[in-house]
């Protein structure tokens, strides 16, 4: 089918079709390679278009210069999406057995493992357990000798996903006793296992004994948070691991991941959780709580800890008329540390937009003569770093001199 159709995508990912400075027009073409296939409206045609572009990878990509690392994540996630697809085809054996023997071989001519997801989630592939079966047998052998040679065999993912696809729970977990080192990429396919042998506790003390030299906690905790999950238990599962299971890219997006997984989760016990999570680093929540209308919780954020002088001074600014509690809060907070020189490469314009924003919103709370004096003392204190010091005589010289 896919031979057929006629795929935009195919004639713009030629071996060899991206340079060495290509990185960033690979990435739009992987995005846009994608988008086509999502438009599919056939799963098998999906299918056949992920499974064309995922062969036609790593001849294009081969001679880009990728230690930026975004091609790494554009790939990534295309892989990851990709691989979906496949999966959820409702291809027969025979069509399925040669979408394998495609894939296969892209994974063994792969020169950078863009493709290695595809061997840790090989046993799903196969979709039927005696399909999974017999692709284990095929690979065992090859995998018992390189682990007792102490080389390194590509196909120890998929003969282990394999395995757990078949059932063959005791025979897996049997074969990964026999690995030369402690790995949580090995062990996992035995936490699954044992777990879907309906051993929901024995599996999470088999994961928490995984932990390896060079593994990070957290694909741990996100295993063990899964399993009490779906066995039911997720007040368990919340205060044992989510914490520890939930990363992202910002504290907001982090707090987000962890409301969408926990809805009956009041959001501000979530957000106290995750602040005393990062005893010394309070303030970095104080974003957080602003966007969650936290106002009360923000404020004492701020009080307790160094905010960016810059989020400090904007959320004066444009609470100053919703807030205006709030708004002096911030000010006051961000005159604080600035004071206590705890930010570099500050400016006199940051100095005097903290000062403003106070006065500003101390005449709408009615506390203007208290803030004056607060910010008056500040001036006078031989603590205050000298530089801000003497932009905050200059501020209230400006405004009221």
């Amino acid at each position: 089918m896919s031979q057929q159709f006629k795929w935009a995508f195919r004639s713009r990912f030629r071996t060899n079709a991206f340079g060495w400075k290509g990185s960033e027009l690979a990435i739009q073409r992987i995005k846009e390679a994608v988008k086509e296939i999502r438009k599919a409206k056939d799963p098998l045609l999906c299918a056949e278009g992920a499974i064309l572009l995922l062969e036609r990878l790593w001849p294009a990509l081969q001679h880009i210069d990728s230690s930026s690392g975004s091609l790494g994540n554009a790939t990534n996630n295309a892989v990851h999406e990709l691989l979906q697809f496949i999966i959820d085809a409702p291809a027969e054996e025979k069509v399925r057995s040669k979408w394998l023997d495609r894939l296969w071989e892209a994974i063994e001519e792969d020169g950078v493992d863009y493709l290695y997801e595809l061997s840790e989630r090989w046993g799903e592939l196969c979709a039927d357990p005696a399909v999974a079966s017999r692709w284990a047998d095929e690979l065992k052998s090859t995998l018992e000798l390189s682990w007792k040679k102490g080389g390194y065999f590509r196909g120890t993912p998929a003969c282990l996903s394999c395995l757990l696809q078949a059932q063959r729970y005791e025979e897996l977990l049997k074969l990964i006793d026999q690995a030369p080192y402690l790995s949580w990429s090995y062990r996992k396919y035995g936490v699954w296992a044992i777990a879907a042998a309906g051993n929901p506790e024995e599996a999470i003390r088999y994961a928490e004994a995984s932990h390896g030299l060079n593994d990070g906690y957290t694909r741990i905790a996100a295993a063990c948070e899964t399993i009490l999950i779906d066995a039911g238990r997720h007040e368990e599962a919340y205060s044992r691991f989510a914490l520890a299971a939930t990363t992202a890219s910002t504290n907001l997006a982090r707090f987000r991941a962890l409301a969408k997984k926990y809805p009956q989760m009041a959001p501000e016990q979530i957000l106290r959780d995750l602040i005393a999570s990062t005893p010394g680093e309070e303030g970095k929540w104080f974003a957080t709580a602003k966007s969650l209308s936290l106002f009360d919780v923000a404020a004492d954020l701020a009080r307790r800890s160094p905010v960016n002088i810059a989020t400090l001074n904007r959320a004066a600014r444009d609470f100053m008329e919703k807030e205006p509690a709030f708004a002096l809060e911030a000010a006051l907070a961000s005159l604080h540390w600035l004071a206590a020189g705890e930010f570099y490469e500050i400016t006199g314009a940051d100095v005097y937009d903290a000062v403003r924003f106070a006065r500003e919103a101390s005449v709408k709370v009615g506390c203007e003569e208290e803030t004056m004096q607060r910010i008056s003392a500040l001036a006078e204190d031989p603590h205050t770093e000298g530089f801000v010091r003497q932009q905050i005589m200059v501020a209230l010289s400006m405004r009221w001199g």
